[in-house]
């Protein structure tokens, strides 16, 4: 059975009103997935030893200096700490992890962490765009240092780029890191010429304006004869729901069924290569019907390719 793990905590990561990265996103996936059959488990926070295996021990501490007692701490223009801010986002990564666990000691095939604050825009030692701790990157190297996995792929299908994922992952050989995004956007990383110190990264810009006739174009003839012959033996997803036409933060015009298109695909790959296994981290996703409709339609897709 699928697994979907989340924490109420996430809630207590609070942003200043009018934030689109807002406290409503949980709730309303929540309220998507009710009832849908799946194994609910709480998450369970990132310890020091998962963090460090992509940040260093001063920005953990310059983090949890920063952590407020009561208000905000504003560390960019737009990544806001709130007293819970940093226990949601533990558990964020930690949950992460708990779920690589699961599909890698065959208690599960697929997982869902139903998280916030996201993660795939926190770079090494600097937080940014609404993330703290680069939760899919952290989970990627737990698999590879913890399990011993020597191909861990991530497809990130955000709308803007994970620039995040890429700086912790770019001297990852053992990773290959695939992003498709809206280009030109903020935060202006991302071209084709990125391509990781091993050959090891693959972005896919897409122009403003483009549907999921472009994305699914560039996935049948690019990324997929590129993760085939990578043969990954763990799918991680950056699900990022931003890329949906009702999204007010950027300009392409995906709808939930490119969202469904793109999951069966990914999941098909991870049946040939990585005995199903994948593991899915809520990334962006800001209007609040389109969010709940797409991230429950991924869901879905996950739960169909479970076998447990």
């Amino acid at each position: 059975m699928t697994l979907l793990i989340t924490h109420p905590d996430a809630d207590l990561h609070v942003t200043p009103p009018g934030h689109p990265e807002q406290v409503a996103r949980l709730p309303a996936i929540r309220r998507a997935l009710d009832g849908m059959p799946l194994d609910r488990r709480d998450a369970l926070p990132a310890t020091d030893t998962h963090l460090l295996r992509c940040h260093p021990q001063d920005y953990l501490d310059r983090i949890d200096a920063a952590s407020p007692s009561e208000g905000w701490a504003q560390l960019d223009a737009d990544t806001f700490l709130a007293p819970g801010s940093l226990n949601a986002a533990r558990l964020a990564a930690g949950g992460a992890v708990q779920a690589v666990d699961a599909v890698l000691e065959d208690r599960s095939r697929t997982a869902f962490v139903a998280m916030r604050p996201p993660g795939h825009h926190a770079e090494t030692a600097t937080p940014m765009g609404f993330c703290l701790f680069g939760t899919v990157a952290i989970a990627a190297k737990h698999a590879l240092d913890h399990h011993g996995l020597d191909r861990v792929a991530v497809v990130d299908f955000d709308v803007h780029h994970g620039n995040g994922t890429q700086d912790l992952l770019w001297d990852e050989a053992r990773t290959l890191f695939v992003s498709t995004h809206q280009s030109p956007l903020w935060p202006g990383t991302g071209a084709a010429s990125e391509q990781g110190a091993h050959d090891n990264v693959m972005n896919v810009p897409l122009p403003p304006g483009s549907d999921g006739s472009t994305v699914r174009a560039r996935f049948t003839n690019d990324i997929l004869p590129r993760l085939e012959a990578f043969a990954p033996k763990l799918v991680l997803i950056s699900a990022g729901f931003d890329a949906h036409r009702a999204d007010p933060l950027a300009n392409l015009n995906w709808d939930t069924a490119d969202y469904v298109w793109l999951t069966e695909r990914i999941c098909e790959l991870a049946e040939r290569h990585a005995r199903g296994r994948v593991v899915s981290c809520l990334e962006g996703g800001y209007d609040l019907d389109a969010l709940a409709e797409a991230s429950a339609a991924h869901v879905d897709v996950l739960r169909g390719h479970d076998d447990g």
